[in-house]
């Protein structure tokens, strides 16, 4: 049986439809209620429903053979795992901001507001910047408007949010993307299953 480890929300359904397309679906998705674990035993599949940010963990630890998260997920966790496709939905961008008009003082402390600390951290170390981090869970944009920080680390899809506060990106730094990763082990004594579905995975978003 291959478990795999799917992303609860609009991300799931995404994957789940392209699993389906490639003959891994489960016929009584639509009806699983609050079921966490699903079992199809006819196509020896299991399902994990977790958050998406849970994912790459669930595979890292061997609980689930195969996940589906963002790449941004992949970098933060740190997860020792295989990326074995680039799925080609959800795309956006990892990306510094900061008011308009902003004028960086390099013999100053950035102050930098992040729910990606360790991506923050890593792309300002890369840069050899002394930098704080301000670690935000939602509303990050507010951090540089109200003066808590210069700068903030987020991901951006539209520039929408930032636009409205008025803030400006600074640098694109990480393109970002739903991945499918692999249990390390899981890739080496399931190699024949996981790379049957990885080929059907490939047909359909071919076709796409």
């Amino acid at each position: 049986m291959i478990t795999i480890a799917l992303p609860k929300g609009r991300l799931g359904d995404k994957v789940y439809h392209l699993l389906d397309q490639a003959g891994y679906g489960f016929t009584a998705m639509e009806d699983v209620g609050r079921k966490l674990v699903i079992d199809d035993q006819e196509k020896q599949i299991r399902y994990l429903l977790v958050k998406p940010v849970d994912v790459a963990v669930y595979v890292e630890k061997g609980v689930a053979d195969i996940g589906v998260c963002g790449k941004d997920i992949i970098e933060e966790s740190g997860a020792d795992v295989f990326e074995l496709l680039d799925l080609g939905f959800g795309r956006c961008s990892m990306a510094v901001a900061a008011p308009e008009g902003f004028q960086e003082n390099p013999r100053k402390r950035l102050r930098v507001a992040t729910k990606f600390e360790n991506i923050a951290r890593e792309y300002y170390s890369k840069r050899g910047r002394d930098a704080e981090f301000i670690h935000l869970n939602g509303s990050i944009e507010l951090a540089p408007v109200l003066g808590l920080t210069d700068v903030i680390v987020d991901i951006v899809e539209t520039g929408t949010t930032l636009k409205e506060n008025h803030l400006t990106v600074i640098d694109r730094f990480m393109d970002i993307s739903a991945r499918l990763i692999v249990n390390r082990s899981s890739y080496r004594f399931k190699e024949k299953e996981i790379s049957t579905l990885v080929d059907r995975l490939k047909e359909e978003i071919s076709i796409d």
